[in-house]
C-alpha cells in the first residue's frame, strides 16, 4: 500500500483555487496538531508568521493570486493525538476543512503506539467522511537525535513516523514526510540544528522546509 499521489490527490482543489471571482469560493485549510503547527518556536515564544500554516498560506497565496484561502490553526501546544481526537468534531470539523493536516508526532511519544493509532485512525476517518482532503504530517525533530541517536527517546520518534506513513498508506490520504526531510538535510546540506529553534521545535528554516513540501500538494498544472 502508498499514500496518495502528490501529483493529483489535491486536484479538485486546485481546480477551485485556480478559479477567479465571481467562480470562485473560499478554500478552507485547517492545520491541527501541537505546538510546532501553533507557532511555539522557544516556549512560552510564539511565532506565528514564521511557522509552517502561515509560511504555507502566503506560498498558496503567492501561486494561486486569485483565490480566497483561509489557513484556520486548531494546534494546541502540549497536546498529543489522543486530547487531539477527543475535541476533533466541535474544534475542527466546524470550519468545514476543504484540507485538513495532521501534525502530532512529537508529542505521540506520550501514549502508546496503539492508542495514538486509534486517535489519529478516527480523525482521519471522520475527515474523510466529511468529504475533507487529509495530509498527515510525521513529526519534525529534536535534540534526542542530536544528544543520542540510540536513545529509546529518539527510536520512539521514529517508530512513530513509520507508524504516520502507514496510516498515510491505509487510508490512502497525503503524506508529508516532514521527518524525512529533516532527514535529507542532514545528509545533503547541514547539520539538523540549523532546523532547530527549542529541543522539540524547528526554527523558521525548519518550518520552511515543511511549508515547501506542503506546497508540493497544490501543484498548479
Amino acid at each position: 500500500m502508498t499514500a496518495a499521489s502528490s501529483r493529483d490527490y489535491l486536484t479538485p482543489i486546485v481546480e477551485e483555487l485556480k478559479k477567479t471571482w465571481p467562480n470562485n469560493r473560499a478554500i478552507h485549510i485547517v492545520c491541527h496538531g501541537h505546538s510546532v503547527p501553533a507557532g511555539y518556536f522557544a516556549t512560552p515564544r510564539v511565532d506565528t508568521f514564521h511557522a509552517y500554516p502561515h509560511l504555507l498560506h502566503r506560498l498558496l497565496n503567492d501561486r494561486f493570486p486569485y483565490a480566497v484561502i483561509n489557513v484556520i490553526v486548531t494546534a494546541i501546544g502540549g497536546e498529543n493525538s489522543i486530547r487531539g481526537a477527543e475535541r476533533f468534531s466541535r474544534d475542527v470539523l466546524c470550519h468545514k476543512p476543504d484540507v485538513l493536516t495532521i501534525d502530532y508526532g512529537l508529542n505521540d511519544r506520550s501514549g502508546g503506539l496503539f492508542e495514538v493509532k486509534r486517535a489519529w485512525s478516527a480523525m482521519i476517518e471522520q475527515a474523510l467522511q466529511a468529504g475533507t482532503k487529509v495530509i498527515l504530517l510525521t513529526p519534525t525533530w529534536d535534540t534526542s537525535r542530536l544528544q543520542d541517536p540510540e536513545s529509546e527517546s529518539w527510536i520512539n520518534l521514529k517508530a512513530h513516523a513509520q507508524q504516520i506513513r502507514h496510516l498515510a498508506a491505509e487510508y490512502k490520504v497525503g503524506l508529508v514526510d516532514s521527518f524525512a526531510a529533516f532527514e535529507a538535510y542532514e545528509r545533503t546540506s547541514g547539520e539538523a540544528s540549523d532546523l532547530l529553534s527549542w529541543p522539540n521545535h524547528p526554527n523558521a528554516k525548519g518550518h520552511e522546509l515543511v511549508a515547501y513540501e506542503l506546497l508540493r500538494w497544490f501543484a498548479y498544472s
